[in-house]
């Protein structure tokens, strides 16, 4: 098996998604690692915004 293969835990987090949250293949696709680790409540995954990442989501999502 690649090494990189074991980097994220892929297998895990679709059997939790499918199974526990009940997403769509379509919604599971659609979240990033970091919203996956977010809808499980794993604080200790989380890491404070970037400014970069504030600005990336500001873009995407602007005031209107």
């Amino acid at each position: 098996m690649d090494d990189c293969a074991e980097l994220f835990p892929w297998a895990a987090m679709m059997a939790a998604g499918f199974g526990v949250l009940k997403l769509s293949s379509r919604e599971f696709w659609a979240m990033t690692p970091r919203e996956l680790n977010a809808a499980f409540y794993r604080p200790e995954a989380r890491t404070a915004l970037t400014q970069f990442d504030l600005e990336q989501m500001m873009r995407a999502f602007p005031d209107e």
